[in-house]
């Protein structure tokens, strides 16, 4: 007779506990923790049994090719994926409520289905006919996509199989699945880890490609088990402000292609509209003539990107003076204060201090640094920075500049933007500047201060 095990399992981290509480001891989170009911054969010594597996070669034929990747036709989301889709695959795809996941996946399955691919697109969110509406808004009611409503795993999985099975399937999205052998309700972490797992199988079992809407928590972390980002080939993550018509694509894992590749879309009212040049995209609005401000030459994966930063600093009234950030990482803010303020002596203490990467972007690279700087001393002495100037480099705690890798493509992208000059640190080896773009190389941050006209 089977017998039924309960356990307490957190939403939000996937912990198991012995017993309910209010609060998880794995990851903090409140309220988070629901019971679950599990069927388990009863009866001492009880194990599961198997057959042999069979093995094969690691070495294959030369003849052997594997499936040629199908190209989607939405050029951004072709980068990001490392070139198109791969047959057997599993792609999650998470991003905040209203930023265009759905939209972005509607448009895709449209294209392959216009280039004789077979898509289909099954929602567990919204209706048939909301579908169709945002079809006809997109321009693409005519496409031969095939649609359906489901929330059943297995109902889903069963229909991936068989001679007119598609070939490309778009589930949206994963916390809305179940499975029936689950006593649990849909968006629970084990009827997401189930549901996936179940769907994942069908689609590598049978060759098709599988994307997967999921969505996010309040952090920004795909909501549901740690364990769903292990168990898909990719991971995409599509990011941006409401408030700003970008949209950026960024790729968090990828077996079949680099990963930090990023895939510019502009949303519009006919949907999301590919941005092949973000770098012009980005600097469309910025003048030469305002204090606080600085170009950087940046590199998302293999992208040279151009972008603004902006920095403003001003009297406070506060005991403790605010150090606000958008767009980038105020840890490493606070280092490169410090830093300026101790070497360099930038009055910069009792300050407020506002710092934003213009467009919405998000950047990790530790080369922003000397933009930053820029960006600081110029709101620091009222005297914009020089014009038509890009920056680039490391700071370290000594206040000496560091090389950063990728400087010939970075030099590359500012001068076809018709950028004049580079503020970069000084090169190990001789550097092939493209035609156009003069180099001024401080050693330290002291010497850009007196390169952007010293302290007043």
């Amino acid at each position: 007779m089977a017998r039924t095990n309960v356990n307490f399992i957190c939403q939000e981290c996937g912990g198991s506990h012995r017993k309910w509480s209010g609060r998880c001891d794995h990851c903090g989170a409140w309220n988070t923790i629901a019971e679950e009911r599990s069927e388990q054969p009863a009866g001492p010594g009880k194990r599961a049994t198997g057959k042999p597996i069979k093995m094969q070669p690691l070495a294959t034929d030369d003849s052997t090719t594997p499936p040629a990747r199908m190209v989607t036709g939405i050029a951004e989301f072709d980068r990001v994926s490392g070139g198109g889709l791969v047959p057997g695959s599993a792609t999650l795809i998470g991003g905040d409520p209203g930023i265009g996941k759905s939209t972005l996946l509607l448009q895709l399955v449209c294209k392959l289905a216009a280039s004789n691919v077979r898509t289909a697109y099954i929602s567990g969110e919204e209706s048939a006919d909301q579908v169709r509406m945002r079809a006809q808004r997109l321009g693409l009611a005519k496409a031969p996509v095939e649609l359906a409503t489901a929330t059943n795993a297995g109902d889903i999985a069963a229909s991936i199989g068989g001679k007119d099975g598609p070939d490309v399937i778009v589930v949206d999205s994963i916390q809305t699945m179940y499975l029936s052998t689950l006593d649990s309700a849909p968006g629970t972490v084990s009827q997401v880890r189930a549901s996936a797992q179940e769907l994942i199988r069908a689609a590598k079992l049978h060759n098709a490609a599988l994307l997967i809407v999921g969505h996010v928590t309040k952090d920004g972390a795909i909501a549901g088990p740690r364990v769903l980002e292990h168990m898909v080939d990719t991971v995409l993550h599509f990011e941006g402000d409401r408030s700003h018509h970008f949209r950026i694509l960024r790729g968090i894992k990828n077996r079949f292609g680099a990963t930090d590749e990023i895939g510019v879309f502009e949303m519009v009212e006919a949907g999301l509209v590919e941005v092949p040049n973000p770098s012009e995209l980005f600097l469309a609005d910025r003048r030469d003539d305002v204090t606080g401000a600085a170009v950087f030459a940046g590199i998302e994966g293999s992208r040279p990107l151009l972008v603004e930063i902006e920095a403003l600093v001003a009297p406070s009234s506060l005991a403790s003076p605010r150090r606000n950030v958008v767009g980038w990482d105020s840890s490493r803010l606070a280092m490169l204060t410090a830093v300026l303020e101790a070497r360099c002596g930038v009055p910069l203490s009792g300050r407020d201090i506002f710092l934003n990467v213009a467009g919405g972007l998000k950047i990790s690279e530790t080369a922003a640094d000397l933009a930053v700087a820029a960006a600081l001393i110029s709101s620091v002495t009222g005297r914009p920075a020089p014009a038509r100037t890009v920056f680039f480099g490391e700071v370290a705690l000594s206040a000496e500049l560091r090389q950063v890798a990728q400087t010939e493509a970075r030099l590359k992208e500012a001068a076809k933007l018709g950028f004049d000059n580079a503020m970069l640190p000084r090169p190990r080896k001789k550097l092939h500047a493209p035609g156009g773009i003069s180099l001024s190389q401080p050693a330290t941050l002291a010497d850009l201060i007196d390169m952007m006209g010293g302290m007043v």
